[in-house]
Parts: C-alpha cells; sequence; structure tokens
C-alpha cells in the first residue's frame, strides 16, 4: 500500500516508519524540512516530500497515494494561537488530499470525552472535524497520556519523582487518566491501515489501568525503588503550577501550560471496540515505565518528545542555519594540533553534552542553563536523546544539531536559548601534514547593542571554557 506519512520526524512518526516500511508499505514523508529527516539510512530519499501545512501551494502530494497518516501537532508551539494554526493546517491538507486518490485518513488524537476541554484538546477534536470533512473516510485514535522512552509525558514523571523527594502539587494530581504504552500505540496504528472495519470509526485508546497523576507518580516510583511524598494543594494555579513544571523539568513553558490545563480533564477510554478488531496484549503503567528503561540502558531511545521541540507546525528550516554567516558576526575560534587517532578525539566531541557534560567548567554551563531556564528558554535539561549518537535535528542540552557528518569529522550546532542574536557551535578536523587538527568555533550574530554588549561581558568566560574545553577534548581529562 502507498501510505503518506506527515509528522515523520515527531515522536510518534519517527517511531511508526520503520514498522510500516518492514510491512512492505511504500512510504512517502511529507516533512517542511528534509534537512532534518535522518530517520533511516536507507530511505529513498526521493520519497521524502517537502512541504508546510501552512503554505497550501507548498502541497503537492502523489495522486496514488491510498492512506495517510496524520502525526502533525504544535502542542509545544511558542505562538499562543496553536488552535488557529492546527486548523489552518488541517483545513490546507484536507484541500491538498482531495486531490489525490486516498481512501483512508489516520489521526492521531487525544481523548475528548469531557463536556469542558481543555485549548489543547479543543484543538484536537476541531481538527478531527476538519479532516472528517474532506470526504475520506477518518480513522480516529483518542490517547491519553503515553508512556515510552523519551516521550514528554515519560520524561516529566522521570524528572519529577527522579529529583524530589517530597512533591508539593496543584490539585489537579488528582485527575484521573488511563496511560498507553508507545508500543500499543503504534501497533494499534499500524495495524488501522487498510483495516475496512476501522474506517469512519473513532476509537479511544488506553492500556490496563485508570490512575490519577499522582498514582502515576508513585508507580514510576515503586518501578524505580524510591520513597516519595506527595502533598497536594488547591492554592496553586494553573499558570502557577506551570512555571513550577517548566522550572524542575526538561518542559518549555508553552508545553507545561497545554499540559497543566489538560490536566482538568479525565482521559478515561469511553468510544471501545478496537480492542476486539486488533487484539493485542496491553501493557501496565509499571510494564511501559520497565520498558522504557530497558530502551534506555540499551541506548535504544528511537525518538525524544525535544526532537520535535521546534517542529509540528511552525517548525524553522534546519537549512536556514546550515550555512554558519560571517559578516556582521563575531567569533571565537581555536584550534589544537595533535597526534593520536583523530577517531579517539571525534568519539569525545561526538558524546559531548547531557550526562557527560561539557568536559571543562562544567558549573558554568549549568548556571547558564539556569539562567535561560529562569528567562522562559529550554535550559539544560532537554539532554541528548542517546549518549553515544548525533543525527541533524536532535536536542543537545540548550543546542540543536545542525550537522552531525562522522566521516566527515565535522558537529555543527545551533544555540536555542535565550540570546540577544544568533549563535552557532562547530567542532571538525582536519587533517595537517604529519598529524591532524581540531577546530573549534563559535560564531554569534549580534542583535543590536544589547547583542554585542553580551558578547563582550562573555569573553573572559569563553576564553577559561572555550580553551579548557577544547584542551580536554584532545587530551582526555
Amino acid at each position: 500500500m502507498k501510505i503518506l506519512l506527515t509528522g515523520a520526524t515527531g515522536y510518534i512518526g519517527q517511531r511508526l516508519l520503520p514498522v510500516l516500511i518492514r510491512e512492505g508499505h511504500d512510504v512517502i514523508c511529507l516533512v517542511r524540512d528534509p534537512g532534518r529527516f535522518n530517520i533511516l539510512d536507507e530511505f529513498p530519499k526521493e520519497n521524502v516530500l517537502a512541504g508546510d501545512l501552512l503554505k497550501r501551494e507548498s502541497l503537492r502530494l502523489p495522486e496514488d497515494i491510498e492512506c495517510c497518516y496524520y502525526l502533525v501537532h504544535s502542542m509545544s508551539a511558542s505562538s499562543k494561537s496553536f488552535d488557529d494554526m492546527e486548523h489552518q493546517a488541517a483545513l490546507n491538507f484536507v484541500d491538498a488530499i482531495r486531490k489525490t486518490r486516498c481512501r483512508q485518513l489516520i489521526y492521531l488524537s487525544g481523548i475528548v470525552n469531557s463536556p469542558s476541554l481543555s485549548k489543547h484538546l479543543s484543538s484536537r477534536l476541531q481538527v478531527e472535524k476538519t479532516l472528517q470533512s474532506s470526504g475520506i473516510a477518518v480513522t480516529s485514535l483518542r490517547a491519553g497520556i503515553i508512556i515510552g522512552s523519551g516521550s514528554a509525558s515519560f520524561e516529566i514523571i522521570r524528572d519529577l519523582t527522579e529529583k524530589l523527594p517530597v512533591m508539593v502539587a496543584p490539585r489537579w494530581l488528582n485527575t484521573r487518566c488511563q496511560p498507553i504504552a508507545i508500543r500499543n500505540v503504534i501497533y494499534y496504528l499500524k495495524e488501522c491501515a487498510g483495516n475496512q472495519a476501522c474506517v469512519n470509526q473513532i476509537f479511544d485508546i488506553g492500556g490496563t489501568d485508570i490512575l490519577t497523576y499522582k498514582q502515576m507518580l508513585l508507580g514510576y516510583a515503586k518501578v524505580r525503588k524510591l520513597r516519595r511524598v506527595i502533598l497536594t494543594l488547591p492554592v496553586l494555579t494553573p499558570r502557577l503550577s506551570a512555571q513550577w513544571l517548566r522550572f524542575v523539568t526538561t518542559t518549555t513553558m508553552p508545553l507545561a501550560e497545554s499540559l497543566i490545563d489538560s490536566m482538568r480533564n479525565e482521559v478515561i477510554v469511553q468510544h471501545k471496540g478496537i480492542e476486539e478488531i486488533i487484539p493485542q496484549r496491553l501493557l501496565s503503567y509499571e510494564d511501559a515505565i520497565r520498558l522504557a528503561f530497558e530502551k534506555i540502558k540499551q541506548n535504544e531511545v528511537v525518538s525524544s518528545w525535544t526532537d520535535a521541540y521546534v517542529s509540528g507546525i511552525a517548525e524553522p528550516n534546519i537549512q536556514d542555519q546550515l550555512q554558519v554567516p560571517e559578516y556582521g558576526c563575531v567569533a571565537d575560534c581555536r584550534e589544537r594540533f595533535f597526534r593520536k587517532n583523530p577517531d579517539e578525539v571525534l568519539e569525545r566531541f561526538w558524546t559531548i553534552g547531557g550526562q557527560k557534560g561539557w568536559y571543562k567548567m562544567d558549573f558554568l554551563w549549568r548556571v547558564r542553563g539556569m539562567i535561560d531556564k529562569l528567562a522562559g528558554g529550554v535550559g539544560l535539561r532537554r539532554g541528548r536523546r542517546s549518549p553515544t549518537e548525533l543525527r541533524p535535528g536532535d536536542a543537545l542540552d540548550f543546542w540543536r544539531v545542525l550537522v552531525a557528518d562522522k566521516p566527515g569529522q565535522r558537529l555543527l550546532l545551533y544555540a536555542e536559548m535565550k540570546l540577544p542574536g544568533e549563535a552557532w557551535l562547530e567542532f571538525r578536523i582536519t587533517a595537517e601534514d604529519d598529524g591532524h587538527k581540531l577546530v573549534q568555533k563559535a560564531t554569534f550574530r549580534p542583535c543590536g547593542l544589547l547583542g554585542r554588549l553580551y558578547w563582550w561581558a562573555m569573553l573572559p568566560f569563553h576564553h577559561f571554557i572555550f580553551s579548557g574545553m577544547l584542551n580536554c577534548i584532545v587530551d582526555e581529562h
């Protein structure tokens, strides 16, 4: 079957793509930025289609599409009008998909059984109705909390429980939900394709347990053998709760606000029936947590929600930052000659960040991350998807990986922290007559006078941090 997959670079899309390929489907991936598509090395480039859902004229879909997955969202977008963006994107998509021979649309939504919905869940329902207006048969799978290695829900639960022995939380922690393992979600999505029993149907999907958010935190603590105390207070407002969540966890403020707003809605399976059409063994919540940690321990985290931090509908194009500018920029360029095996040095800067840190004066990087977090930025807590692997589009603390060319021995990062300008950090190894040279270059394009003052204020710190980092990468101490 010829399948169109939207949101292929997102958390769900990255996991669904290889499953569909193993099933023998011919998959076309619609992405806004082909430069971010680096999921499968063997995936044919001609099957990666560029298209911006907010620009109707850019959507030119193959006519012979038979089935389509719509996995696009903008929950973490910084824009407060993300619901309008989602609606417009769905309208544009419907206009384009009508011109194809598509017979089935499969949409992953949220459980929307409450009479009073949050803004996020209302937007999900509006998109669902827009897709149904296409005249094409729609299969809607509505999920609540998805638990898996790298998922936003899992990482937030992990942050809260691992870091806080005693938690003071809002009363929304008593809201009930029905979490589901990512493995079960992917299986449902795969089996819906071409399944006539699923067309024009709406199914709620959930795991075996109905839990409050408080019980989910304590369930995680049980799996990890941690003793935790949780106190709920009615005085924590949604805004204050979102600020607290953003500061303690890896989440961003837009995502924190959406999550807190949605926590007032119970997300429990009501539209049943899929378990009879597509039977499978549903994992319990605790089993889903254990499975997530197995993947983490084995360095097999396929995707992370941070991969899509600047993605979704409003993602910027990586190609716009691939060429590091020179005009109007200031730079700190340092070089170090060495005679050892270049692969050893490559491995050092390839595994930088995350748990390993930044080699020199790591506490200053943590301070910078805290300042960024307080300013509304992403901070350092995003870490990295894998401790050993990098690919374009990966989050790396408060950087985004633009170029990860291991054969070419080059790594280029783009700053996503709050700055009065734009910043790049590049590592590359060049061959010399009797050895090799590691080039480390930090480039900053200041925005106005404030940007230049920022750069000059940071120069004393750069002298110690960047020179020390360069030496540590080469000398391994």
